[in-house]
């Protein structure tokens, strides 16, 4: 074994702790806007406090992966850290929600760079062969996330306070930063490279209004409104823009040659549609755990468990058997037929379904995605010049975040319109409609009243999960498009790659 092997195992280990500060976030803060709202007021702007992190993270990500291109991995992601956990502590010590929303976006500027800076080090690091274990213990790292973030959130608002939902990335943070400094060595290499500032403003500003108006869209913002009108023709306008300002740019912030490589096209589009489906169906299944099954948002979280342990157990096997064999395309196939088969079995879920059996359901669909998102990025990386990794790796996960989005977007707009028809329907005579339900109200409604809000949070969900069932079709026939390229062997397991682009940028 090489005598790199060790160092490396360590760096690995700090880009899992990277890697779970940017999932937990994503997901903590869920359980905790009630008593935030509590606490700090505003609650006209509570969506703010999750759209504004995501939308930081999802403009940043490609930027990220570009200067880690052009200047190096290690300051880049010490960088990205170190503006996370300044967000964090302010997010910890915010006193009115407006103070929150911007510490959040901060925090979100360093988010996005979490996420795509730590799958691109792994691509310099680890051998294309060998990647496959690595990224199915990411994929790992995702699924507990899901899962532990809003249980997680729930204790420390119930045991010490709101704050330690942000408080709790410092310890975690420092170990992953100290491990960075010590044994990710590089050397320093004076390069003048012309950044694409124009593309990135304009790459910014078109995923800006994508995220906002699919975010916000219908909830904060009538889809007829001024705002959500001015959204749609910007990203309309500015897409194009970007395109053509790329063609043009020296060093482009997402170069379009990409585009040109088969692997990277289709996997942005299966990512893109698998985050459209994942986010925007999965975003009702603790709805329907809280309203239907009458469970709490601790206990529908815990129910929740069989997703992450699919999840894990696909994504640590597939990792393993890549590996191995050096074959990957068979996983997307059957990763993505079990989410569509998921995603039926979940449309048929009742008022009188045990929750044993939705949970079965959720462990079918963790099955599944376990052999997907990962392999995906392992797929790209492996079929592009590792000069452009970064900008690969953040291309990736940017469509999937946009996917994502709109899938949110699609899915809460059905979601909605079907929940109305169905308790104007069901509820008893002289019975109004409320404008605003949640689930801890719904539970002390009167008995006749309950039940028809249980039968119409159950029948809303059906064409939501019907939906995305179909779109994940969609995700399995592009998945027999995907070229089998031979995993490239590149240096021994443990010695620290190099991009060609920067011959030394990232050098042992």
């Amino acid at each position: 074994m090489p005598n790199d092997q060790p160092r490396v195992r360590l760096i690995f280990t700090a880009l899992l702790f990277v890697l779970l500060l940017a999932a937990l976030d994503q997901t903590i803060v869920s359980t905790a806007l009630p008593t935030i709202v509590g606490d700090l007021g505003g609650i006209a702007h509570l969506s703010w406090v999750v759209t504004a992190y995501l939308l930081a993270a999802t403009i940043t990500g490609p930027l990220y992966g570009k200067l880690g291109d052009l200047y190096g991995r290690k300051k880049v992601l010490q960088s990205a850290i170190v503006v996370f956990l300044v967000g964090s502590v302010l997010c910890g010590l915010a006193q009115s929600m407006a103070q929150l929303i911007v510490f959040r976006a901060l925090q979100g500027l360093g988010a996005g760079g979490l996420m795509v800076v730590t799958l691109a080090v792994v691509g310099d690091i680890i051998p294309p062969r060998e990647r496959g274990r690595y990224q199915g213990y990411f994929g790992a790292v995702f699924g507990v996330s899901t899962v532990v973030g809003p249980l997680l959130g729930g204790f420390f608002v119930d045991n010490l306070s709101w704050r330690w939902i942000f408080y709790v990335n410092l310890p975690v943070g420092a170990i992953a930063l100290s491990i960075i400094a010590v044994a990710f060595h590089t050397r320093e290499v004076h390069t003048r490279h012309a950044m694409d500032y124009l593309g990135a403003a304009l790459l910014a500003g078109a995923l800006a209004s994508v995220v906002l108006f699919t975010s916000l869209g219908g909830t904060t913002w009538g889809w007829s409104s001024p705002q959500v009108i001015g959204l749609i023709v910007a990203s309309i306008v500015l897409t194009p823009l970007f395109v053509l300002v790329e063609a043009r740019a020296a060093e482009p912030i997402l170069p379009l040659s990409l585009f040109r490589n088969h692997t990277f096209s289709l996997t942005s589009a299966i990512g893109f549609i698998v985050g459209f489906a994942l986010f925007g169906a999965v975003t009702y299944l603790p709805l329907y755990l809280q309203v239907t099954k009458g469970s709490s948002p601790t206990v529908s979280g815990l129910q929740l468990v069989p997703l992450m342990a699919g999840v894990l157990v696909t994504s640590i096997l597939s990792g393993q058997l890549i590996t191995k064999l050096g074959r990957y395309r068979v996983f997307p196939i059957m990763g993505t037929a079990l989410v569509a088969v998921a995603m039926v079995l979940l449309s048929r879920l009742e008022v009188g379904t045990s929750v044993w059996v939705a949970a079965g359901f959720a462990f079918v669909l963790g099955l599944g995605l376990g052999m997907v998102m990962q392999v995906l990025v392992l797929a790209v990386q492996n079929a592009v010049d590792r000069s452009v990794m970064g900008v690969a790796t953040s291309g990736s996960t940017m469509f999937r975040q946009i996917g994502g989005s709109i899938g949110v977007a699609l899915f809460g707009t059905i979601f909605a319109n079907r929940v109305h028809v169905e308790l104007a329907h069901r509820l008893p005579s002289g019975v109004k409609v409320p404008n605003t339900i949640n689930p801890e109200g719904i539970k002390h409604l009167p008995p006749q009243t309950h039940a028809a809000f249980q039968a119409a949070f159950a029948e809303a969900l059906h064409p939501v999960f019907v939906t995305a069932a179909g779109i994940s079709v969609f995700a399995f026939v592009l998945t027999w498009f995907l070229r089998e390229v031979p995993l490239k062997i590149g240096a021994q397991p443990g010695e620290v790659m190099t991009p060609p682009g920067d011959p030394e940028s990232v050098a042992a």
